[in-house]
């Protein structure tokens, strides 16, 4: 049996696949940034480096992933990537940012460049911008004001459900005939906001539009949350590259792995509508 160390383990990815690796018999080692409440959670604190290499104890495989609100990934990633050599794990997969190999100073390339020259067999998973974004980060405006409120124009994204992003890492978890390589990771198809709010509207009964706001708004909503002034430009910028229309590409990365097509966005709504009820 594998023993499998998913960083990330309670978030949007992290828990998917947690429950997708314990159906394939692996035993999985669940990090948290809280104090631990089961036998399979280890606490770690990846900006510290608290409890890394207590997180590592044992394990053969590992997925790994920056948590958002930090925009120097490299620095949180690279220790990770250096104790799993360390430990000579079998495989490590990383979830980078589709576009994120486009620039090699760019901190997630880094990491990316840290586990291709770790001589560890690897996969890297490039998802584009995720679906549920619009029940997380972007709920609150459409819940509070029926709109969704980015500035990224008419432009188009090839937005891709997390569950598939998880499907993919258990997949490339358990098999070795996929390593050295990287993919990016789309749903099947390019949308734009107001064909996502309006496939919002139609699953909700509401009436939800999306409006383009400039990106000095979007910041300004950002710090206003409390987000880091780091990570909030961040944000910003790569919403400007999704304006810009790097976003609307879409790949057969899912399809090839997994011998399945991705899931549609209208399905995804369908799933997950009563997050946007009033």
């Amino acid at each position: 049996m594998s023993k499998t160390l998913v960083v990330g383990a309670s978030g949007t990815v992290g828990s998917e696949l947690v429950r997708l690796l314990g159906a394939r018999g692996h035993d999985v080692v669940r990090t948290t940034h809280r104090t631990p409440t089961l036998a399979a959670q280890v606490q770690v604190d990846l900006a510290t480096r608290q409890g890394l290499e207590a997180a590592f104890e044992g394990v053969d495989r590992a997925f790994l992933l920056s948590p958002p609100g930090f925009a120097n990934q490299d620095e949180l990633l690279v220790p990770l990537i250096d104790e799993a050599r360390r430990r000579a794990l079998k495989k490590v997969v990383l979830m980078s940012a589709m576009g994120a190999n486009a620039d090699p100073a760019a901190p997630l390339r880094k990491a990316e460049l840290a586990l291709e020259n770790s001589g560890l067999a690897w996969n890297i998973i490039r998802p584009n911008w995720f679906m549920q974004n619009f029940h997380t980060f972007w709920l609150q405006g459409i819940r509070e004001h029926g709109a969704i409120f980015l500035p990224v124009g008419r432009a188009r994204g090839s937005f891709i459900d997390a569950r598939d992003i998880a499907a993919v890492a258990a997949e490339l978890l358990s098999r070795a005939d996929l390593d050295g390589c990287d993919f990016d990771l789309t749903g099947p198809e390019a949308l734009d906001h107001h064909e996502v709010a309006a496939i919002l509207s139609r699953e909700t009964g509401r009436v939800i539009g999306f409006e383009d706001i400039t990106p000095e708004a979007m910041l300004e909503g950002l710090l206003g949350a409390q987000v880091p002034r780091a990570y909030a430009e961040f944000l910003v910028l790569i919403l400007g590259f999704f304006k810009a229309g790097y976003a609307e590409r879409t790949t057969d990365a899912v399809q090839a792995i997994l011998g399945r097509a991705p899931g549609r966005f209208a399905q995804y709504a369908k799933d997950h509508r009563a997050n946007w009820r009033v």
